[in-house]
């Protein structure tokens, strides 16, 4: 039985699925990555991704992040892909019990998704800093320069920047989900980024499988390792082809 025949099976007698991905699972709706060669850390500006994406820099230059955030992390034209759209569809027939997501453009929710535990926020919430009044992500691609609240304070999004912590409720709920689960599907993330890196050693299942185009750390713990597009690779165990 060849990897993509296993992987159908395991699907098919599995009923605690839980799915854990990165940024390489939006890719094929056309939202760009980081890591990748042509990702957006190996991109020009006058600050790296690193520095515009913190917590510091949100602060002391607000209107340099917003013009980046703008430009490179509001793609709000995306659509769900086959991958977005099988787990979906697992979630449905009651197979799938959740999805761990380091990604924060909201295409698990808009294929239908509804248990999504998002590590790093949502780019759809956006809260003011002085009275907390929500604010959509469309509010913010058409805002110019620095976005105030109606009351005047700032706005910010309801998204993990470097230096801050990840939200206590998404890792205790991720952690039990990983840990229940009797299929682990890893997809379209290096495995590099911590702590949500580190929540797979909650697994204690015997079917760990990782979809990713380029090796990760956990290769050699997983039992199944697929080199193909994501997209293509649940879609067709899910969808059909």
């Amino acid at each position: 039985m060849d990897n993509r025949s296993t992987l159908k099976s395991w699907i098919e007698e599995s009923r605690r699925i839980v799915f854990f991905g990165g940024a390489g699972v939006s890719t094929e709706s056309g939202i760009p990555d980081f890591r990748s060669q042509d990702g957006l850390y190996h991109q020009q500006y006058d600050y790296p991704p690193e520095t515009i994406l913190s917590h510091s820099f949100f602060y002391a230059n607000t209107e340099e992040f917003y013009r980046f955030y703008r430009a490179k992390m509001l793609c709000l034209t995306a659509q769900p892909n086959r991958a977005h759209l099988a787990l979906a569809r697992l979630e449905e027939q009651g197979k799938l019990s959740a999805i761990v997501t380091q990604n924060i453009d909201g295409l698990h929710q808009a294929a239908g998704s509804k248990r999504v535990y998002e590590l790093h926020g949502s780019v759809h919430r956006n809260y003011c800093r002085k009275c907390g009044k929500a604010y959509t992500a469309e509010d913010i691609l058409h805002s110019t320069g620095i976005p105030r609240c109606t009351c005047g304070g700032l706005i910010k999004p309801d998204v993990v920047l470097y230096e801050e912590g990840l939200d206590s409720d998404t890792i205790q709920g991720s952690v039990m989900a990983i840990a229940q689960a009797d299929l682990l599907i890893v997809g379209g993330t290096s495995l590099t980024v911590y702590p949500a890196a580190g929540l797979l050693q909650y697994y204690r299942g015997h079917r760990l499988v990782l979809i990713n185009r380029d090796a990760t750390p956990l290769d050699t713990r997983a039992d199944l390792v697929l080199r193909d597009p994501i997209g293509q690779v649940l879609g067709d165990a899910v969808l059909g082809s």
